[in-house]
């Protein structure tokens, strides 16, 4: 097995919920030969620098996310598509040990799939910035504010995509405007949710 990162050890030791499943799941990613590491706070594996697989705990279950999971032929059929949204990214998704154990086997045969994906240097054809839609709340805002729209397209299109899903993304549009005043900041600084984790998040 590949040798653990420390700071995963304190992340898995601080955890609420789900630990026992995600050290299952850490053994099993390691065992694949991957490259431990913390990123966006969460345990990231890599293959030469590129990312791979995360695992991650939701309320109601923990999950391995394949990065590139779309191009994965998924012969079981256990990938699932987080959100209409989500391009590349697949979960795998898990409730207790007893059923990541059952699927140890399964899960190595698709991370080793995904890394040979990542090495083919094969793409997930994503749609353009400008398939997706611009909330109202959004549109209003950049009407009345010249400096926030040209701030906004000056972004790259990763990081309009990003604010754009992430906007989008409540069902009351006074949530939807609170988001957008939260973030109105990094979009005038040049940033993207990522870059400033602490201040994306609501």
């Amino acid at each position: 097995m590949n040798k653990t990162n420390p700071k995963v050890d304190s992340h898995f030791s601080n955890a609420r919920k789900w630990k026992q499943e995600m050290q299952a799941l850490r053994e099993i990613v390691l065992a694949c030969g991957l490259t431990e590491e913390l990123k966006w706070y969460q345990p990231c594996y890599t293959s030469e620098g590129k990312n791979i697989v995360v695992i991650h705990g939701f309320k109601d279950y923990c999950a391995l996310l394949l990065f590139k999971g779309a191009l994965l032929k998924d012969p079981k059929k256990i990938l699932i598509q987080q959100t209409k949204n989500v391009q590349a990214g697949r979960q795998v998704r898990f409730t207790d040990v007893k059923g990541i154990l059952k699927m140890k086997n399964v899960l190595k045969a698709y991370i080793k799939e995904a890394i040979a994906v990542e090495k083919s240097g094969v793409k997930v054809e994503k749609k353009k910035t400008s398939e997706f839609a611009v909330p109202d709340e959004l549109k209003k805002r950049m009407d009345k504010n010249k400096t926030l729209k040209a701030a906004f397209h000056a972004l790259t299109p990763g990081r309009q995509r990003g604010y754009l899903l992430y906007f989008a993304a409540p069902k009351q549009s006074k949530t939807r405007e609170a988001r957008i005043d939260k973030c109105m900041p990094l979009i005038l600084d040049g940033k993207g949710l990522n870059d400033d984790y602490s201040a994306s998040r609501k």
